[in-house]
């Protein structure tokens, strides 16, 4: 935390106007690039959520990796190069700049309005679920009460996010994301040579998972059993439409650099997310004795009883990296919706401040509304992702859309998800996960002019 601080007031010097603090003047570098950008991708879910679900849904959760991977590809490999070339042509700063191309007057403002609206209270729930996290981490390892806890945490947050910026949030998020990739290899390596190997993996779920975790399909037949798969896919809509994420490509300071960053980002994420799956699987065995009150501990439980003190800390310094790495980010792309689009001529201390209230404004919600990690960051997932995904994508491929279109499908995007969220789970999530984002793409097709334009020559 203290290295973390450090970071930040050294990034304060590299901070001079919206534009270096928002964006870091799009001269990022690969290597930081991509690390910030798997770390923001990630946050708790990645540690605590995958290795959680993976231990209460069983084999199941494997529908996890190839879906959220698919949707990073795609970031990469198609939106990658048509975003940062845009980006650089247009000076834009923020992802409401591609939103609202084209776009003047009246109609302009009132979509950055609803943007920002969507963007802040998404990111407020986000946010809120990664203070929730190191909370519980340090409640966890330190025995503090949670609301000491989430102050903690959310004051080292809120100090290096508002000193030092974009700058400040890429270079804390690289370094997070290499304690990340750390622990996802220690932990999982140790759990499986603990449980006897693949052979030994394989007895341990045999004898104490239950049939439905036994099941790739989660003890879904039939039609269900291909809607819970379709919906565990379907978090693949999500990297499309994240501010935070594609921020990161944006900055990228020229196609070399976007090349090599992401191989390393998808790489990193193969590592991650297949790490904590095995591991949670391996708790089955490991903690067959002991009562599993939250999933979402269960890599603490792990920690204490595999690895020697120095070690297990080391591990537990990941999970607040994880946790810290999308928070900042988050807070950062949050303030810009307000502060960038809105305000339009905010200054640095303007901007500052908006990102500490935001930040005071998630610790509230964390503490007057917890809830479960996972869920709570696949809602703002889904709901980022349809809002703004299917308007990437009709952007980038030059598609002329009415304003009104625009406006509909960012709503609808949105709305969508907020109500299949509150209505009761179908398998997978498939209503929530998938219908919106679909509803909101048909609406742009449906609205469709083809044109030269952002991405025509690329």
């Amino acid at each position: 935390m203290v290295s973390l601080l450090g970071i930040g007031w050294w990034a304060r010097s590299r901070t001079s106007d919206d534009d270096s603090f928002f964006i870091g003047g799009r001269h990022l570098g690969s290597i930081v690039a991509s690390m910030s950008y798997a770390a923001g991708s990630s946050s708790a879910w990645s540690i605590l959520g995958v290795s959680g679900i993976a231990y209460s849904q069983g084999i199941s959760a494997i529908w996890l990796l190839p879906g959220t991977l698919a949707g990073h590809v795609l970031a990469w490999f198609w939106l990658g190069r048509r975003l940062n070339e845009a980006a650089h042509t247009g000076r834009w700063v923020t992802l409401n700049d591609l939103v609202v191309q084209g776009v003047a007057g009246r109609e302009r403002r009132w979509l950055l309005s609803i943007a920002a609206a969507i963007i802040a209270c998404s990111f407020l729930f986000y946010v809120a679920a990664q203070l929730q996290g190191a909370a519980n981490t340090f409640a966890e390892v330190f025995g503090l009460t949670e609301v000491v806890a989430l102050l903690l945490g959310a004051t080292v947050v809120l100090v290096y996010t508002m000193l030092g910026g974009f700058w400040a949030v890429s270079v804390t998020d690289a370094l997070q994301a290499v304690l990340m990739l750390f622990a996802a290899v220690v932990l999982p390596l140790v759990a499986l040579d603990a449980v006897g190997g693949i052979a030994g993996l394989s007895d341990g779920l045999e004898a104490h998972a239950s049939g439905g975790q036994l099941s790739l399909t989660g003890g879904n037949q039939g039609l269900l059993a291909a809607g819970f798969i379709l919906g565990m896919l379907s978090i693949g809509f999500g990297p499309l439409g994240q501010p935070h994420l594609l921020n990161r490509i944006m900055a990228l300071r020229d196609r070399a650099s976007l090349e090599t960053a992401r191989v390393v980002a998808l790489a990193w994420f193969v590592v991650v997310l297949g790490g904590m799956f095995v591991a949670g699987l391996c708790a089955h065995e490991l903690l067959a004795a002991v009562t599993v009150e939250d999933p979402e501990r269960l890599f603490f439980q792990l920690t204490d009883q595999l690895l020697p003190p120095v070690l297990a800390g080391i591990l537990i310094a990941a999970v607040l990296a994880a946790i810290m790495s999308t928070a900042d980010s988050q807070l950062l792309v949050a303030a810009s919706a307000v502060s960038h689009d809105l305000l339009k001529r905010g200054s640095l201390a303007t901007s500052r401040f908006i990102v500490g209230v935001i930040g005071m404004l998630a610790v509230v919600v964390a503490l007057v509304l917890p809830e479960a990690i996972f869920s709570r960051v696949l809602f703002a997932w889904n709901a980022l992702g349809a809002a703004f995904g299917p308007i990437v994508i009709a952007r980038l491929l030059d598609w002329s859309l009415p304003a009104a279109s625009v406006g509909w499908a960012m709503s609808l995007g949105f709305g969508l998800t907020v109500v299949l969220y509150l209505a009761p789970d179908t398998p997978g999530d498939i209503a929530e996960r998938a219908v919106p984002f679909l509803v909101a793409f048909g609406l742009l097709v449906a609205m469709r002019n083809k044109r030269a334009g952002v991405g025509a020559s690329r």
